[in-house]
C-alpha cells in the first residue's frame, strides 16, 4: 500500500515537467505575471512544509540531532545549488549550451532527492507523505516551466525539450522506489525529514523570497497574498492528520 502510494506520488510529480508545454502559447508578460504567483506560493507552502510538519514529525521521531540535520540540510542545498547550477539564470544572460545541460544533471539529482524526501514522508504516516508531495508539486511546477524555457535557450527543439524533462523527472520514482526499501531498514525517517526541512527552507528563503522582494505597489501585496495562502494550504493539510 505504502509502496503504491509513492509510485503514484512520484509519477505525479513527474507528470508536473509536462507543464513547461503550456508555456510556448503564453506572451513574455503573460508568463511573468503567472511565474510570479506561482513562486510566492511555492515559498509559502515550503516554509509552511517545513515549520507545519516536517519540523515537528522530525523531532516526534525522537532524534536528538533534529535541529542539526536541519542546518546541514540548508547546509547540502546550498552546496547542491553552486556546484549544479540549481538556481536557473531567469533574466540574465547565460552560458546557454553548457548550461542547459548542467540543469539536466542538476535536475535529476533534485527529482530524485524528492523521491526520497516523498518516501520518507509517507513510510511515516500518509498525511505527512501527502504534505510532503503537496508542496514538492507547488515548488516543481515554477521550476520546471523555467527549466523548460532554460532548454530552449539552450538550443533544444521543443520536442527533445520535453522529452528530457520528463526522463529526468521520472528520477524521482525511483528515489521513491529506492526510498521505501532502504529509509525504514535503516531508520532514518528523521533524518530525511529533517535535512528535507532545511532544503525547503533553503529554497523557499534564499532562492523564491527574494524574487517576491522585488515586487512593489498592488504586485507586492498579491504576491504576498499568495506566500501566505501557500502557508494556509499547508496548516489546512494539518487538519488531514
Amino acid at each position: 500500500m505504502v509502496l503504491s502510494q509513492i509510485i503514484i506520488s512520484t509519477v505525479l510529480v513527474s507528470l508536473i515537467s509536462l507543464v513547461g508545454v503550456f508555456s510556448i502559447s503564453l506572451n513574455k508578460k503573460t508568463f511573468s505575471k503567472i511565474i510570479i504567483l506561482l513562486v510566492a506560493l511555492s515559498a509559502g507552502a515550503l516554509m509552511g512544509g517545513a515549520f507545519i510538519h516536517l519540523i515537528p514529525e522530525a523531532v516526534e521521531l525522537g532524534n536528538e540531532n533534529v535541529y542539526l540535520y536541519i542546518l546541514s540540510g540548508i547546509v547540502l542545498f546550498f552546496i547542491f545549488e553552486k556546484a549544479l547550477w540549481w538556481r536557473h539564470c531567469h533574466k540574465e544572460h547565460c552560458e546557454v549550451h553548457t548550461f542547459a545541460y548542467m540543469n539536466l544533471i542538476g535536475e535529476a539529482l533534485h527529482n530524485f532527492i524528492d523521491g526520497l524526501i516523498i518516501a520518507a514522508g509517507f513510510l511515516a504516516n500518509s498525511s505527512l507523505g501527502i504534505v510532503t508531495v503537496i508542496a514538492t508539486a507547488m515548488h516543481e511546477i515554477p521550476q520546471e516551466m523555467g527549466d523548460f524555457g532554460v532548454l530552449i535557450h539552450g538550443g533544444f527543439t521543443k520536442k527533445k525539450a520535453i522529452i528530457y524533462n520528463f526522463l529526468i523527472a521520472l528520477t524521482a520514482v525511483l528515489g521513491g522506489i529506492i526510498g521505501f526499501y532502504t529509509i525504514g531498514m535503516l531508520n532514518i525517517e528523521g533524518l530525511l525529514l529533517a535535512i528535507a526541512a532545511g532544503g525547503f527552507i533553503y529554497i523557499s528563503a534564499s532562492d523564491l523570497m527574494p524574487e517576491l522582494r522585488k515586487e512593489t505597489g498592488k504586485k507586492s501585496i498579491i504576491t504576498m497574498s499568495m506566500f501566505i495562502l501557500g502557508i494556509i494550504i499547508m496548516w489546512l493539510t494539518g487538519l488531514m492528520e
